[in-house]
């Protein structure tokens, strides 16, 4: 893992950056207005930093207090004292996140600096970024290193590439043996006279048609039954399930039982061969990260031994990448993906596949990291380990 150096940035001149141009909400262009019109919800906001030029700068929102230092460090200098006094001991991290956005330049040297340009200024060089904790940490840098070689230069879609990562290939056998989800649920023994039948009717109550995937509620839950309800405005863990795609049909009645076992509120399955062919082919939503780790543990006794697809960018469980987990974004920043439930490993990739993008843009030269590194440092300010992909608690400390 690099070294953090918020702390030493405190001391270093830095400017605002002249590629951008600052313009007030009230004086964009009518349609620039209507297009940014939900922002306005937020009291804070001000209004959005556009480059005065073409090239690889996209324009950013900001609010006043961001608005004010840039405005401030248009005349070079260290970091005002009102920011001290404002952010305390988070000061080093905003305004490495300011020269990491490319809103705040900081004095390199030879040159003003800011985003994968300013590297070793923020993060300090020389060791590679080596800190992976288990199989999950090492499948997301190889899906991180994936996106870089990529000719793709659209945000979204780079997203959708780092989501879909691992992902096994729609052969023609998996399109004759699950077709559909009638198909599924009999493969997965669900239909009637199935093995799993019972167990499901005695538990479950299956949801209305979702886009790509099977879903059920505890009938527990339904009857107030004490498992406590998800979606209600605090923080949903969830817990992937990844079985090798051969091994899911016989390990399902296993992984049913288990989240029965540690009353799982609910819990969708994909709907047809691409969906059980996705790594994230299980889900299971949980009102708290207790209650996930006793399904978490009644799951992985029964399963030891099957064979792990793995889910790139969740926190694993267990050490083999069979069972891993992740949570809601953080509130106001939350992305519906698929199904209309906030997505938290697409709240990530859509972040690292801006910072790549970024890190691509930028030139060569010294103290240049490569794209992939450099995402990982800037998506670790926004409160993720990303040597363990284990969100933190700086992600909701705004929210309080």
């Amino acid at each position: 893992m690099t070294k953090n150096r918020n702390r030493e940035i405190l001391g270093r001149v830095l400017r605002a950056n002249p590629s951008f141009e600052l313009v007030l909400y009230d004086r964009l262009e009518p349609a620039v207005r209507e297009a940014l019109a939900d922002l306005r919800k937020d009291a804070g906001f001000y209004g959005v930093l556009r480059p005065r030029e073409a090239g690889g700068l996209g324009v950013k929102s900001v609010d006043r207090d961001t608005a004010l230092l840039f405005l401030t460090l248009r005349e070079p200098g260290t970091l005002p004292s009102y920011v001290h006094r404002v952010a305390g001991e988070g000061a080093g991290r905003v305004v490495t996140q300011l020269v990491a956005d490319g809103i705040l330049e900081v004095d390199g040297g030879d040159a003003f600096v800011s985003g994968p340009a300013a590297f070793d200024l923020l993060w300090g060089g020389g060791a590679e970024a080596g800190g992976a904790q288990g199989r999950l940490a090492a499948l997301s840098v190889e899906a991180l290193r994936y996106a870089q070689a990529l000719d793709v230069t659209d945000p979204l879609r780079l997203s959708m590439r780092l989501y879909g990562y691992n992902r096994r290939p729609l052969t023609p056998q998996w399109k004759r043996l699950l077709p559909s989800s009638e198909a599924v649920e009999r493969h997965l023994g669900l239909a009637a006279g199935g093995a799993n039948r019972k167990a499901l009717e005695r538990g479950w109550s299956r949801l209305g048609p979702s886009n790509g995937w099977l879903s059920w509620r505890s009938r527990a839950a339904e009857t107030g039954g004490g498992t406590g309800g998800i979606g209600g405005g605090g923080i949903t863990y969830k817990l992937y399930v990844s079985p090798a795609p051969e091994a899911l049909a016989d390990g399902f009645g296993r992984v049913l039982a288990g989240l029965a076992a540690a009353r799982a509120p609910q819990f969708k399955v994909g709907c047809d061969a691409v969906g059980l062919l996705r790594p994230d082919k299980i889900v299971a939503y949980f009102p708290s990260f207790d209650r996930l780790a006793l399904a978490a543990d009644a799951i992985a006794g029964p399963l030891a031994g099957t064979p792990a697809q793995g889910v790139p960018f969740t926190s694993e469980i267990g050490g083999d990448g069979l069972l891993s987990w992740g949570m809601d974004p953080p509130a106001g920043e939350r992305a519906a993906f698929w199904d209309g439930r906030e997505s938290w490993r697409f709240w990530l990739t859509h972040r690292l596949a801006w910072a790549i993008l970024a890190g691509k843009n930028a030139a060569e030269g010294k103290g240049v990291a490569e794209p992939w590194r450099f995402s990982l440092e800037r998506l670790r300010l926004e409160g993720v380990d990303t040597d363990s992909w284990t969100p933190g608690a700086l992600l909701f400390k705004k929210e309080n």
